[in-house]
């Protein structure tokens, strides 16, 4: 049974082939055996889950339907669940267990999923290769001895070793899309607004957004149905309707205009990767699309932005955590100040540190303009970029990393070397449009991944456009050896 999809598993309970009780006995006995070696797990949850399958199955047999009723899946430890242990990858949450379900999940749960557990990931959603977590480094199926990506990492690591159909992820510079591309998965970043941040532990508020991952683009259309949608507790979220992105999926592909920046294609990219990127776009036009070059000028500003403002952002959102209200409290404090500053150095990671000091640098007397305000203007000119693109094209596509995941510890000495394999996946979430990073091929037996981006809303298209493709192909039905 953990070979089935998503959409296979909603077939399968549906035509009572098996129930979600024994689907979820399975899954759990899986994740026993299995997870040791991969560490994707901060949390697992049996008796929440058997209970949460259990009600499912008696759901189903009051007539009840729905394709995620029954459904299991995981969470990204930095959705709020009620009554499980919510860490954020942290020590100073390290017993911080949320007395409420956050919007994301609570929407899931009333859709009939089954909660498996909570999936580890970089602490506080700092990071490129899941090696941050206070919990240890996540390992990537595709071989123990690399990285997954992060930070949603423990997320791709379960969903691609078949511990689990689908997971939750949150992406705030790629941290969705460039772990689905290592793992041989698909994954989406939704338009910023599209899906509730409500109870999702901010990083940086401006960029942090939720989004599934999943084996194919009919799963992460299931799953994305589920999530998104308004919430009035959260002030950021767009009240706009919800597109049947199952329903989106059937479009035939005939007239899609496909822009492809040739910024892309410069140096640091893996001439490999930029071969099965061409064959991707090889493939579409067979479908019926059509190939148009572009140019992204202002791309190249992308990351010295984002490392401005993410961690000015960071630095904010990290202030409430300081030893008194909840989380980690250093032992014996001689005073207040010593408190916050103990507290805070032993309870936060390396690199969230060094994050909340250059944020917190940018935002201070005499660098606000220098770096945060001009950081800001950069931004505008990247949105302006993607709208003046997409006024000749329907998707944009690239590669979704310039390189196949590399081994654990290769980059720990080198924060600005993991920096630069956002170069692709950053813009997007700055201009706060959606993209989608699809499986494309395998580079010395890893796998790599194609970004589809588009306007704002049109999560459908990406999906529509991933599923016509993978219906031509098959990289992503492929498994890792030995999972």
């Amino acid at each position: 049974m953990h070979r089935l999809t998503l959409a296979e598993i909603a077939r399968g309970l549906a035509a009572k082939e098996f129930s979600a009780e024994e689907l979820t006995g399975a899954l759990l006995a899986r994740i026993q055996r299995l997870d040791p070696q991969l560490n994707s797990f901060i949390s697992v949850t049996p008796e929440l889950a058997l209970s949460q399958a259990k009600a499912a199955d008696a759901r189903r047999a009051a007539g009840e339907t729905g394709a995620l009723l029954g459904a299991p899946i995981g969470h990204k430890d930095l959705f709020c669940t009620e009554g499980v242990l919510t860490s954020c990858g942290s020590k100073i949450l390290h017993n911080f267990k949320a007395p409420y379900d956050a919007t994301v999940v609570a929407r899931l749960k009333a859709a009939g999923t089954v909660t498996l557990g909570k999936l580890n990931m970089d602490e506080f959603a700092m990071g490129s290769s899941n090696e941050s977590s206070h919990y240890g480094a996540v390992k990537n199926p595709w071989d123990p001895q690399r990285v997954p990506g992060g930070s949603s990492g423990g997320s791709a690591a379960a969903v691609a070793a078949r511990l689990l159909p689908a997971a939750t992820g949150t992406d705030t510079g790629g941290s969705i899309r460039q772990p689905a591309a290592f793992t041989n998965l698909t994954g989406i970043k939704p338009t910023y607004g599209r899906v509730s941040r409500w109870g999702m532990i901010a990083y940086a508020s401006s960029l942090d957004q939720g989004g599934p991952l999943a084996r194919s683009a009919e799963d992460c259309a299931l799953l994305l149905g589920g999530m998104a949608g308004f919430d009035p507790k959260d002030s950021t979220c767009v009240d706009q309707p919800v597109d049947d992105y199952l329903a989106a999926l059937q479009r035939p592909l005939s007239g899609l205009r496909v822009g492809l920046p040739k910024e892309y294609f410069g140096a640091g990219l893996d001439a490999r990767i930029a071969d099965a990127t061409l064959a991707v776009v090889e493939v579409l036009k067979t479908l019926g699309a059509t190939v148009k070059d572009i140019s992204l000028p202002n791309m190249q500003h992308a990351i010295p932005a984002y490392y401005v403002i993410a961690p000015a952002e960071a630095s904010s959102n990290l202030s409430r955590f300081d030893g008194v209200r909840f989380g980690y409290r250093c032992e014996n404090p001689h005073n207040l100040e010593d408190l916050y500053k103990r507290s805070r150095s032993e309870g936060f990671g390396a690199e969230v540190q060094r994050r909340i000091m250059v944020g917190t640098y940018a935002l201070s007397a005499g660098y606000y303009d220098a770096y945060y305000l001009k950081a800001q203007k950069i931004r505008r000119l990247i949105k302006n970029d993607f709208v003046a693109a997409f006024a000749e094209v329907d998707v944009i596509l690239g590669p979704t990393t310039p390189n196949p995941a590399w081994k654990l510890g290769e980059k720990n000495d080198d924060p600005v070397a993991q920096y630069l394999e956002d170069i692709y996946t950053i813009t997007a979430n700055l201009a706060g449009i959606p993209g989608l990073s699809m499986p494309a091929g395998f580079v010395d037996g890893l796998p790599v991944g194609v970004q589809l981006l588009a306007p704002y809303f049109q999560e459908g298209r990406l999906l529509n456009v991933a599923h016509q493709y993978q219906l031509a192909s098959d990289w992503h039905t492929q498994a890792p050896a030995g999972f």
